[in-house]
């Protein structure tokens, strides 16, 4: 028997409140599931945000202050001293913060003192042979050398200059020099030019935005606790967590007045740095989860009640010559058209709702793959959900229409 879509139409016209519903139930979850399953990936990708260090082989240890009257610079040599002195220590440098770290310095910079120039703002990183430290890949120029170094606080007062130099990521050369080798380069920064001598390939901030992650430059400044910096140890490879408890335990040998704030390995500051991402991508992903299923209820429900209702107009239809295919292709048929045109209504909504998420938390916008890749979902969701009350249907058999 030839399936024709106007009885079916017909048939829906008939319960129309019932079809309504179902319809604004899955358009209401196609637009949230599209959108959340863009959420999700994007978060993802966020997630995965590369370092441009040497995961595995670094650690951070926060002590206190080592009171007054101490020589804070001979302090944080004799520091260094005792955790280079740690076996399994392969280099030990005082930082002021760490990629995804708690901590984070920044300035603005530019290509002159004109203040008419725009600016950009830029993390920096503090300590001596930090990028060597770190594991970042130098793609062209130089590292600071060690005589380039001043202490900060001799900098900042005027003891002291550090050499005009630095080295920058290739996304700070990207934007001070678009389409220019910015090795060599001049820029305005701390009151004074700077020149570029090093560019690294990546290293990520400590905060900041996503589009400026890893705009970062190395300036050659030495770092001591008492201005916020931590020692960051760097180990062999996978040995981090080891070697950490032992130079933790080292430097409270050394002063067991100090305490130790924090001894973490980068591996756990990283975890914690995207905790809140993971968080919400379960949050986002169980609402999918949930929605996905009421929406099967509903759709099994209804199907359900609508068997029930039509159990005679089957048994007719069966007596007339329809197998039990074509009662199955119809419900089949059916819930296809119902959750086609809630697929229409919630691609309109997912894109409504991506451009209020845009405007008011600054969400991506929502690339138009995502909205075949939901109406798929949904119908293939429908048509399973379908399956088992399409199944009761085609078992009805023609006796039925002699019933009643």
């Amino acid at each position: 028997m030839r399936l024709d879509i106007a009885p079916i139409l017909a048939a829906l016209g008939r319960h129309r409140i019932t079809a309504t519903l179902l319809v604004l139930q899955i358009g209401l979850t196609c637009a949230i599931v599209c959108n959340a399953l863009f959420l999700v990936n994007d978060r993802l990708r966020w997630i995965d945000t590369p370092s441009g260090v040497e995961e595995d082989r670094l650690a951070n240890i926060d002590l206190s202050s080592p009171g007054k009257n101490v020589d804070i610079h001979a302090r944080t040599e004799a520091d260094l001293a005792i955790l280079r002195a740690v076996p399994g220590v392969e280099g030990a440098e005082a930082v002021n913060s760490v990629p995804f770290g708690s901590r984070s310095w920044s300035t603005n910079v530019r290509l002159s003192s004109d203040e008419k120039q725009p600016r950009a703002s830029v993390a920096e990183y503090y300590g001596k042979g930090v990028g060597e430290l770190f594991g970042a890949k130098l793609l062209e120029g130089r590292w600071l050398r060690p005589d380039e170094y001043q202490w900060v606080d001799d900098v900042v007062a005027k003891k002291a200059e550090a050499a005009h130099v630095i080295v920058v990521t290739a996304a700070v050369a990207r934007r001070l020099f678009p389409g220019k080798d910015a090795w060599g380069q001049v820029h305005y920064m701390h009151g004074a030019d700077y020149r570029i001598v090093g560019v690294v390939a990546q290293l990520a901030r400590a905060s900041g935005m996503r589009d400026n992650v890893d705009e970062v430059i190395l300036t050659p400044w030495r770092m001591l606790p008492t201005y916020g910096a931590g020692y960051v140890i760097r180990t062999a490879p996978g040995k981090a967590g080891e070697v950490l408890e032992a130079a933790a335990a080292a430097l409270k040998k050394q002063d067991p007045r100090r305490v130790i704030l924090e001894k973490v390995t980068f591996r756990e500051i990283r975890e914690r740095f995207f905790a809140s991402d993971r968080s919400l991508m379960a949050m986002l992903i169980g609402a999918c989860v949930v929605l996905l299923a009421v929406t099967a209820l509903g759709i099994v429900g209804l199907a359900s009640f609508w068997v029930a209702q039509r159990r005679r107009q089957i048994g007719v239809r069966r007596a007339l010559g329809a197998t039990r295919g074509d009662v199955l292709r119809y419900f089949q048929t059916e819930n296809f058209l119902l959750a086609s045109m809630g697929i229409g209504l919630g691609m309109v909504l997912a894109y409504g709702m991506n451009l209020v998420l845009m405007l008011h938390y600054e969400i991506p916008r929502l690339p138009l793959a995502y909205l075949p890749a939901g109406a798929l979902t949904l119908w293939l969701l429908g048509q399973a959900a379908v399956l088992a009350p399409a199944l009761r249907a085609a078992a009805v058999s023609p006796v039925e229409a002699t019933r009643g």
